[in-house]
């Protein structure tokens, strides 16, 4: 029985930091900054990812290509300008036919979807578009404020 006893207590002892520890707290919280970004107790928002792929047009024509890509770029940058497209990028070559991606500043899947539909490279079937919730960091839109301060060229 008294080595029951050690037992349970020696469990116990060993397991109490495991049960009564509590969630880290930021001693850095700026509680203004994380309501005006919309973040919630992780510091984190739902946003619209979407997945650009190869779509199935594929003309000879290289004038229409270069006009709709030319469109593209430009629904790019006034999206961004907007505050609408935090994040858009092409990926390098591959085999999966992945062209790029965006990621918007809105848990609305069917807002954005209305946002993409002037895009000519996704009217015209050039690109194919698929749209995901994303739950990331709600500090995504500050990464704007810093990108437009060290491009050299606009793309």
């Amino acid at each position: 029985m008294k080595n029951t006893v050690h037992l349970l207590l020696f469990l116990v002892v060993a397991l109490f930091p495991l049960f009564g520890k509590a969630q880290q707290q930021n001693s850095v919280y700026d509680e203004s900054l994380a309501n005006a970004l919309g973040a919630d107790d992780y510091g984190m928002k739902m946003y619209t990812f979407v997945l650009l792929t190869s779509g199935e047009h594929t003309p000879e024509d290289q004038a229409v290509v270069a006009a709709a890509f030319a469109g593209h770029m430009a629904n790019i940058n006034r999206l961004a300008k907007e505050g609408k497209l935090l994040l858009a990028g092409p990926f390098g070559p591959n085999s999966d036919a992945m062209r790029g991606l965006f990621v918007f500043d809105s848990a609305d899947v069917e807002q954005v979807k209305g946002w993409l539909a002037g895009d000519p490279a996704i009217e015209e079937g050039f690109l194919k578009a698929s749209l995901y919730p994303w739950y990331g960091s709600a500090a995504l839109p500050l990464y704007l404020e810093a990108s437009e301060k060290i491009w050299k060229v606009k793309p």
